[in-house]
């Protein structure tokens, strides 16, 4: 059975097509009566009618469709990202492509023939900008979210305030009486994590040791880096601060391997504030990320860009949620 055209809805209703796609282009006040209009709705209704989205883009040299690139589909941030994103393109009548990098944060392919032809724009979370230029980064539209603000490629950013959740981490611990840290740091190479290793390192002053270790981003690679890390008494601290709460899980899982109690020996703190964080025992000290509002700022921010509007807006605040991952320093 063949789709029905517009040919096909001016036929059965008696009318031009000329009216049929005044009115089903909401075009139509002043210019054919109401009870017209209001019988090709009826009609096209009636015979399935849809208009020919790629036939109307093609025409208008708009796709209405916004790219979102990142890193992996198997962090949970970057899901709730792309809902808040999704949100806020449908109500403008978009829709949202989300593609995880091959690479990583790396140099992201073009996942289509050609972007250009394919999309109106690009949003880029916890990537560098010059690892979107196969894709368009440096000619289409560009909105970067949690990643430098200093690109001069982007039209707009979208940042969450990061060395501010690394304060409100580092004071809790001190308030506890911790003064021997350990950072167990992302090796992934990206802004959001530079910017969290020098807020921790500003923010610990005279009288504090700081070590860091870096690991990759899962719960094995932390806990095996973990165990190598406290395995001597004397070199151990008594709090880590982890760049992510699936690194604070391998943590935990290290800790407990070597008969460390968490938190009288050991407070472990994550960062992101995932399911991950409720679901480990005891649940897990970590800052909260508005991932949600993040994609709602970025499509927004897009939709300013494509509209010719500057767009800038203060970094989007995050909180410390205190769980019973830490506790006070231990004595001996």
């Amino acid at each position: 059975m063949t789709r029905p055209t517009s040919r096909d809805v001016a036929t059965a209703a008696g009318v031009s097509q000329a009216t049929v796609s005044l009115v089903l282009g909401d075009k139509w006040a002043g210019r054919v009566s109401e009870r017209t209009a209001a019988l090709v709705r009826e009609t096209a209704t009636r015979l399935g009618y849809r208009p020919n989205l790629a036939a109307r883009n093609l025409r208008l040299g708009t796709t209405r469709t916004a790219l979102l690139v990142v890193p992996a589909l198997t962090n949970e941030f970057f899901a709730r990202v792309y809902t808040g994103a999704a949100r806020i393109a449908a109500e403008h009548g978009f829709g949202v492509v989300l593609y995880p990098s091959p690479d990583g944060t790396g140099p992201a392919r073009d996942p289509f023939a050609s972007a250009r032809a394919a999309l109106d724009g690009i949003i880029a979370s916890s990537m560098a900008a010059d690892a979107l230029d196969a894709i368009g980064g440096n000619t289409l539209p560009l909105v970067m979210l949690d990643s430098d603000p200093t690109s001069g490629t982007a039209a707009a950013h979208v940042n969450l305030a990061m060395a501010d959740g690394m304060r409100q981490i580092t004071e809790h611990l001190l308030a506890l009486g911790h003064h021997r840290f350990l950072h167990l740091a992302s090796a992934v190479d990206s802004w959001t994590f530079d910017t969290r290793a020098e807020a921790l390192t500003a923010l610990l002053g005279p009288g504090t040791e700081l070590r860091t270790v870096r690991s990759p981003l899962t719960v094995d690679g932390a806990r095996t880096a973990m165990e190598a890390a406290l395995a001597t008494p004397q070199d151990r601290p008594t709090a880590i601060v982890c760049d992510d709460d699936i690194l604070a899980a391998g943590a935990c899982k290290a800790a407990r391997r070597l008969g460390l109690r968490i938190p009288e020996d050991l407070s472990i703190t994550g960062f992101d504030d995932l399911a991950l964080a409720t679901a480990v025992e005891p649940e897990l000290t970590t800052v909260h990320l508005p991932a949600e509002r993040v994609g709602e700022q970025g499509m927004t921010a897009l939709l300013a860009v494509l509209e010719g509007t500057p767009w800038t807006a203060p970094d989007l605040s995050v909180r410390l949620v205190v769980r019973d991952s830490t506790g006070p320093a231990p004595t001996a």
